[in-house]
Order: structure tokens, then sequence, then C-alpha cells
């Protein structure tokens, strides 16, 4: 029995014959780069025979990898898209599928998609045999397990407003964040953002400025339909996002257009050190 990053239980070997070769993960997967090993089996677990249809075949999944709807999300994805060179095809667990479909088919079906027949649990061996074994509850001991977004309709943006009564939204939840918007230039059909956010502030318990930050960037990825309606051009946009995070879940109620010339968003976050809710 070997170990591959902690992932592996014990098995049977399954022989992958003289028909594949190893090749370098390209660099337009980005999903599966710092993941332990640089060169994958061609053809992969999916059947794809050239490295152009595993780039093409492999985008699509990009952006799910990229909001870490699960923690071994990456590690499901590219044992199947970019296999470990080694004398052995190593396939996911089932147990690993279900955990990251549980986690990640609601991500899925938020964009229009469901989880596809591709990737049917049932196609992957037991934990008995070899295979890639989720950890997830080890994880959560390991790790802190933060609050989930959720899949939303997009909040309506406020133009206009006042200081006082976007501190009274303030008293109604538990984060504020500033977030800077713009669409990235890429070369393929979906797209892709550059997010930068700062907190205002935060009252939900233990949860660090950073922790919230990760949280907001992932709601931004899963809920994609808002972050596109939010940055109509390539020109940055500004907006303060405030929400609640209730029983695991992040949930943004209200956003609001940052805009320079408007100081009544810079008033409230200044007078709410000092603001007494009623």
């Amino acid at each position: 029995v070997f170990t591959l990053s902690g992932f592996l239980t014990v098995a049977t070997d399954f022989d992958i014959g003289l028909s594949t070769k190893c090749v370098v993960i390209p660099k337009e997967m980005h999903m599966c780069h710092k993941i332990g090993y640089s060169e994958m089996r061609l053809p992969n677990l999916m059947g794809h025979t050239s490295m152009a249809e595993v780039i093409l075949k492999s985008t699509t999944w990009q952006h799910l990898a990229h909001t870490d709807c699960h923690p071994h999300v990456r590690t499901f994805l590219c044992s199947l898209f970019a296999p470990i060179c080694l004398d052995t095809f190593i396939h996911p667990c089932r147990s690993m599928c279900v955990a990251v479909r549980k986690s990640c088919a609601p991500v899925l079906a938020c964009h229009g998609h469901a989880w596809p027949d591709s990737l049917d649990c049932n196609r992957f061996p037991g934990d008995e045999d070899m295979c890639l074994a989720s950890l997830t509850k080890e994880y959560k001991y390991l790790h802190k397990v933060l609050p989930k977004p959720a899949c939303q309709a997009c909040p309506a943006v406020e133009e206009f407003f006042t200081y006082k009564r976007v501190l009274e939204v303030f008293c109604d939840n538990n984060f504020a964040v500033k977030v800077k918007l713009s669409k990235k230039r890429t070369g393929f059909d979906h797209q892709e953002y550059n997010t930068e956010c700062q907190v205002e502030f935060i009252i939900q318990g233990s949860l660090l400025p950073y922790e919230t930050q990760s949280m907001i960037q992932q709601w931004l990825l899963i809920n994609e339909n808002c972050t596109e309606r939010l940055t109509p051009t390539h020109r940055p946009m500004m907006y303060l996002l405030v929400g609640n995070i209730e029983e695991g879940t992040i949930l943004v109620n209200q956003a609001y257009h940052w805009q320079r010339k408007d100081s009544q968003l810079s008033l409230a976050t200044q007078k709410w050190r000092y603001h007494k809710c009623l």
C-alpha cells in the first residue's frame, strides 16, 4: 500500500495497460496545479484522448473548483481529468464522490446545471478498494468549518440612501464588506472576476475578517448571475455588501453602490463604531 497526500485507502490494482502516456498538466488547467503532482495520464479517466479535449472539457469545471464548495472538490475533479502518473489508475472512492456531490451539486444547480451522468457516483469503487478517500470527518476536526454561502436571488442595488438609513440596515445584519469587482479578460467563454474585499464590520461570533472576505468571494463565485449584474462593464465597480450569517449559511441581503462622489457610505461606516441600535 502506498499513499497520495493522505487520500488513499487500501485496494486492488487496476491495470492501465500500455495505451496511456505521462504528460505535464497544462497551464490552462489551473485547478490541477499545486495538488502534489505535475504529470498526468492521457487518456484520462473521463475518456479524453487528446490534451486539447482535456483542456476544453475541464474548463467548465474550473469555476466549480474555485468555489471551494467541498474541501476535496479539486482532488476529486483532478483525479478524473488529470489522474496522477502512476503504474495504476487511482479512481476517487464512491464516498468521496457522494461527499463532493452533496456539497457541490447545489452550486451547479445555482448556475442552472444538474449533476452530470458522467460523474455518477455509482461508477466509482467502494472504500474497500484502492481509491482516493474523503477525509471529511478528519477535516472537520483539523479545520474550522466556516458558514457556506447560499445560492440566492440577487439583492437590489441601492443607489440613493442616507447614512442614517444605512445604519438601520447595519443594525439588522451582522456583517458589511466593501467589495471592488471587475471582470477579467480571458480567452474562454466563461466569465472570471477580480475581487478585492475589505471587511467594514462583523459581529458574528469568532469569525475573523479574512474568513469573512473568503466567504464573500465564494458567495460572488456561487452567485455568478448576481456578480455579472454587478459588473456590467470591465470597469471596476465598488459595492458594500451587507448580510447575515444564520445556521451555517451566509446570506447577502443588501448591496450599495459605493461611489466616490457619495460620502454617505463612508459616513455610515465611521459612525457605526459609536452607533447604538434601537
